[in-house]
C-alpha cells in the first residue's frame, strides 16, 4: 500500500463485515460507505466517513451512485444476502431468484459501474464465501450464487488490466446474517477478525484471502477428493 491515504469504497457497509471494514480502513484511509440503511450511513457521516445510499439490486441506482464518485484506489464489493431452501423437494424458485439477484447479478451491475472508477494500479476486492468450495445442505441458492461469484472473480483476475483483484472466501463470521443460523458454525470468527484478515490480504495484494484457515483448508481438502467421499458426510450434516 502507498503511505498516502487511499480512497476506499465498501458496499454492504451498514452491517457485518462491511461495517467492520469501514471502521478498519477509516483509521488510515478515506472511506466511502455504501448501503441502504440511512441511519447507519448518517452515523458514518457523523464520524467523518463519506456515504452513498443505493440498492445494489437496482441497476439505475448503482449507476447513479457511480456517476457521483471520484476515482478510488480500492473498491470492495461485499454486499450480499443469505437465505436457505429448507425442502429441496419443494424448491423455492422465488427465494432462489432473490439470492442470485442480490449476490450475483447485483455484483455484475457494480462491476460495470465501478470498474471505471478504479485508479490504474488500484484494487478490486470481491467477497464470496467458503460455501462455494463444497455443496452444503440447504445452500442451493446461497452456495450457487457464491460459487458463481468466485468463478466470476477468477475470470476478472485473468482479464482485468492495470487492476489487481482479490477474492475473499470467509468461513463463518458472526454477523446479523449468521445470527439467524440454526446450526453449528465451526471456527466462528468476529467481524473485527474478518476485517483484519481481509485488510491484511488486500494490503499484500493477494489473489485469494480465506479464513479461518483451520476451517477453510478442511473444506478445500475435501473439494479435491472424489465427490462420493463428501456425499455421505454432507447427507449426515443434513440429518
Amino acid at each position: 500500500m502507498s503511505e498516502s491515504k487511499n480512497r476506499v469504497l465498501v458496499t454492504g457497509a451498514t452491517s457485518g463485515i462491511g461495517e467492520a471494514l469501514v471502521y478498519k480502513y477509516a483509521q488510515s484511509d478515506i472511506v466511502t460507505a455504501c448501503g441502504r440503511n440511512q441511519d447507519k450511513l448518517a452515523e458514518f457521516e457523523s464520524r467523518g466517513v463519506s456515504s452513498s445510499r443505493f440498492d445494489m439490486t437496482d441497476k439505475q441506482q448503482v449507476f447513479d451512485a457511480a456517476e457521483k464518485l471520484e476515482a478510488h484506489d480500492i473498491i470492495i464489493l461485499n454486499a450480499g444476502v443469505c437465505e436457505y431452501i429448507d425442502n429441496a423437494n419443494k424448491f423455492d424458485s422465488a427465494l432462489f431468484e432473490r439470492v442470485i439477484q442480490a449476490n450475483l447479478i447485483a455484483t455484475g451491475y457494480c462491476l460495470e459501474a465501478f470498474i471505471p472508477k478504479i485508479k490504474k494500479g488500484g484494487q478490486l476486492v470481491i467477497v464470496s464465501s467458503s460455501a462455494s468450495f463444497l455443496p452444503l445442505p440447504r445452500a442451493q441458492a446461497y452456495g450457487a450464487s457464491k460459487a458463481a461469484l468466485s468463478y466470476l472473480t477468477r475470470v476478472m483476475q485473468v482479464e482485468l488490466k492495470d487492476i489487481d483483484v482479490t477474492l475473499v472466501h470467509p468461513g463463518f463470521v458472526e454477523t446479523p446474517l449468521t445470527n439467524k443460523n440454526d446450526f453449528p458454525m465451526p471456527c466462528l470468527v468476529s467481524v473485527e477478525q474478518a476485517a483484519e484478515r481481509i485488510y491484511e490480504g488486500v494490503s499484500k495484494r493477494k489473489n485469494e484471502v480465506h479464513f479461518p484457515k483451520r476451517f477453510t483448508l478442511f473444506l478445500k481438502l475435501f473439494s479435491l477428493l472424489p465427490f462420493n467421499v463428501w456425499l455421505p458426510l454432507a447427507k449426515r450434516i443434513k440429518r
